[in-house]
Order: C-alpha cells, then sequence, then structure tokens
C-alpha cells in the first residue's frame, strides 16, 4: 500500500521503525560527527563558521557546530553541512550518486535547537525520516531532470519536510516548505567540481540552508508547493515503497577520506601491495581502469585538501606508499612526498565498459601495478569497501569514529559524544550531545 510521504514525514513514530533502522540512524549521526570533527579542522570550515558569525543574523540565534558561537539557524546549518562535506568521509548513497547525511543533521540539530530542542527518539526519527525521503527525492530528481545535480539539490526538500516536522507545520505548509526548498535549492553541476576541485564541494551546506529557510518560510504562509519530486505523476513509483523498503540501510561508508569514485582504484593498490609484499620503490606506475567519472578525478599533483579528495590518482599513490589514505594524506603536508608525487604523476588511468555499465549502481575499478624490474600484477575487478551489500561491522564504524575523532578531540570527548548519543535511543535530550559537539575542537 502506498503512503502519502507528508503523513509518513509528520506521522512516523521512534516504535514505528524496525530495530535495525534506529540503529543505522545513532551509527550514521555518529559516522556525520566523526566526519564533522576531522571537516571543523579545515580552511574550508573556518572561513565558514566566520562567515555565518559575521553576516547571518538571527532573533534567537542557535549554535554552530564545532564552534563556540552561535548565528541564525540557516547559518548554523550552512556552516554545519560545510563543515562535515570539508572532509569527504561521510556516507552516501549510490544510486543518487550523493549524499544524505551531510546536509540533514545541521537542519535538524539548528531547528531543534530553536525550538527548545527534540527528544532523543524524536531526533534520531527526524533523521531516519530524513534519509528516506531524502533517497527518494534524489531518485526522482535525477529521473526527472538531464543534467547531474550536487546533494544539496535534493538534500534541501529533504531538510524542508523534517523542518516542517519540527516546526509543526500543517500539511498544507510542509507541502509549501518542499516546493519552496526544490525551487530555490542549489541545483549546482556536480561534475564542474568533479573537473575544478574547490571548496564547493558537494552542495550539501547550501542545500541544509535552503531547507531551514524554506520551513521558516512555510510557517510564515510563504508558497512554495508543489515540489515536483515529490507529486509529480511521473516520479509516483519511487514513493510506492516508503516505510516498507528502508533506505538508510542502503547506505554505504567511506574507509576513506577522499571521494567514493577513488576509493575501488585504493583497494586495488592495497590488494597489489599486501598480495605480492611490494614497496613503492618497485613499482613504476600505477594503472587504472574504471568508470567515467572516477577518470574525471584528474588531478595529479594537489595544491588544496580539496584537491586531494577529488583525485584518483593522488590517493593511489598515497596508498601505495603509506599503506593506507587517512586525514594525514590529505593534509597539504603530505602533497611534497617526492614518492607520492611520482606515482601520482606516473599514473595512467581509463574508461572500462564493464565498469561504465554498473555505475552508479556499483563502483568498480580494476588496478595494474607496473614493475621497475619488468613485472606487471593485476587486480581483478573491484569495488569500494564498506557497500550497502556488504557493510562494516557496527564495531568497524565505531572504530572509524574513533579514528577519526580521538586525535582531534582526545579519547574522554570522543567517548563523551559516542555516549551521549547512544543515549538517545532510551530517551535522553540533545543537551549533553550538543554541549560537545557545539564547542570547538581543539
Amino acid at each position: 500500500m502506498t503512503v502519502d510521504p507528508i503523513r509518513f514525514l509528520q506521522d512516523t513514530r521512534w516504535e514505528d521503525l524496525p530495530g535495525r533502522v534506529q540503529n543505522q540512524a545513532e551509527l550514521c549521526v555518529l559516522d556525520q560527527i566523526g566526519t564533522g570533527i576531522a571537516g571543523a579542522t579545515t580552511p574550508l570550515s573556518a572561513i565558514i563558521r566566520d562567515h555565518v558569525v559575521a553576516h547571518f543574523g538571527g532573533k534567537s540565534p542557535v549554535p554552530i557546530l564545532f564552534d563556540n558561537r552561535k548565528t541564525s539557524v540557516a547559518g548554523a546549518a550552512l556552516a554545519g553541512g560545510m563543515t562535515i562535506d570539508a572532509v569527504d568521509c561521510h556516507d552516501g548513497y549510490n544510486p543518487v550518486k550523493g549524499h544524505i547525511g551531510c546536509g540533514l543533521l545541521p537542519a535538524v540539530l539548528a531547528l531543534s535547537d530553536q525550538q527548545g530542542g527534540l527528544d532523543g527518539q524524536d531526533f534520531l526519527t527526524a533523521i531516519a525520516i530524513g534519509y528516506e525521503i531524502g533517497g527518494r527525492l534524489g531518485l526522482a530528481l535525477h529521473a526527472s531532470v538531464p543534467d547531474y545535480h550536487t546533494s544539496g539539490a535534493w538534500v534541501g526538500v529533504a531538510a524542508s519536510g523534517v523542518g516542517a516536522r519540527i516546526l509543526g507545520l500543517s500539511d498544507d505548509q510542509t507541502r509549501h516548505a518542499m516546493g519552496i526548498a526544490e525551487y530555490h535549492g542549489p541545483r549546482s553541476q556536480m561534475m564542474r567540481c568533479i573537473d575544478h576541485p574547490t571548496m564547493l564541494k558537494d552542495g550539501s551546506g547550501w542545500g541544509s540552508m535552503a531547507g531551514v529557510s524554506a520551513a521558516l518560510l512555510a510557517r510564515d504562509g510563504f508558497s512554495g508547493a508543489p515540489a515536483i519530486t515529490l507529486e509529480a505523476p511521473e516520479v509516483a513509483g519511487f514513493w510506492a515503497d516508503l516505510g516498507e523498503h528502508w533506505l538508510i540501510m542502503d547506505q554505504y561508508f567511506k574507509p576513506y577520506p577522499v571521494c567514493r569514485w577513488a576509493q575501488g582504484p585504493i583497494e586495488g593498490v592495497l590488494a597489489l601491495k599486501r598480495t605480492h609484499n611490494l614497496t613503492a620503490d618497485q613499482v613504476d606506475h600505477i594503472e587504472v581502469t574504471t568508470f567515467h567519472e572516477s577518470v574525471r578525478l584528474a588531478t595529479k599533483d594537489p595544491k588544496s585538501t580539496e584537491e586531494a579528495q577529488y583525485s584518483t590518482s593522488y590517493p593511489c599513490a598515497a596508498a601505495l606508499v603509506r599503506g593506507t589514505v587517512g586525514l594525514a594524506e590529505i593534509d597539504p603536508s603530505a602533497f611534497n612526498d617526492p614518492e607520492i608525487k611520482r606515482l601520482s604523476r606516473s599514473m595512467k588511468i581509463s574508461e572500462d565498459r564493464f565498469c561504465n555499465e554498473n555505475f552508479p549502481e556499483q563502483r568498480y575499478a580494476r588496478t595494474t601495478l607496473h614493475l621497475r624490474d619488468g613485472g606487471v600484477v593485476t587486480s581483478d575487478y573491484l569495488q569500494p569497501r564498506w557497500t550497502a551489500e556488504d557493510p562494516p561491522s557496527e564495531a568497524e564504524l565505531r572504530g572509524k569514529f574513533h579514528l577519526l575523532a580521538d586525535d582531534i578531540v582526545g579519547k574522554d570527548r570522543a567517548g563523551r559524544i559516542e555516549a551521549a548519543l547512544s543515549a538517545l535511543r532510551t530517551g535522553g535530550d540533545l543537551t549533553p550531545l550538543q554541549a560537545e559537539i557545539c564547542v570547538p575542537v581543539s
């Protein structure tokens, strides 16, 4: 039986969520927070947080993620979304080639604070609902327009719908909120940022801001309905399984803080390095065959963390030299490593029909290492780790959080964040969690 998306938004309660969905909502938030802690150390985050403090007013200012200052609700959503997006390590949904939680979480936190806080279970329910709405909005948008938009284009609509729920808006006001967000959301071209990596990233912060603003405008009587991605007859099929098939369970997670499209090649490099007990100096050059979009991650000599994250050759070279790709490898201090430079500049990458045919549902790559002694070793077609089909364990995700957070905020504070988040499932409020995540990271 088809569920009305507006009724799903307004009526779904914690007890309506399957246990696995409740658990996944907590883990998705933990993953976003860990990524945001890392993101807060970047120049991108510092610039955007200073910007919203200087230029976004507000009668009832709310805290900024990973900062000790306050700004407007829209400003907090913008800064939070861009801070999480500053390090490309958050979860994602293959069919929409984008990310739901990155823009959703800051919007929910900002509006919740303005409303005086949510019960912990209500907060996690709002997050789960946002993933279900957001994923389907992304599918509907990509099916109804010819070009490939950033995540902010459809996450903004999801944030407005969840925002309408938090604000207690009527069904009609919710429709208008989602229509406003769809019309004014950042329909920016994702491949532009792939071809020219800058701080623009995936539009998640702008989408979060647009969604929050849309909900507030609808509350004040501003009109904007309908949202085509929600209400047009031609997209009805994307909503048919709402409340039955839970998209939050179909998210992938990232083991490395770089674009997902580069992570299949990274796995190939690391597999060959382990299997053949190779060191970087034994390798003349790396060769990768993969799908078109990964080939366009073409920065070989990054000058910024954004360029390092939107590259296929650089992280593959770093993986071969250092045995992993972590926060240290996307820091500018690593860019002048002579072996990484050599291998990144010499890497050959080309398109592969099999990989193209399976994108975006799967992200395959095949990696070959050409050795200096004339030998050649080649991997199987590999996907990134931690797919929806073969997800990380809970222990692995919690380990990833601590890998990102412990060195930045300390093990004690990271532990308090994890405990405060877990307490939400039994009805605790957001205050302890916000006390830890709405202060500077260092």
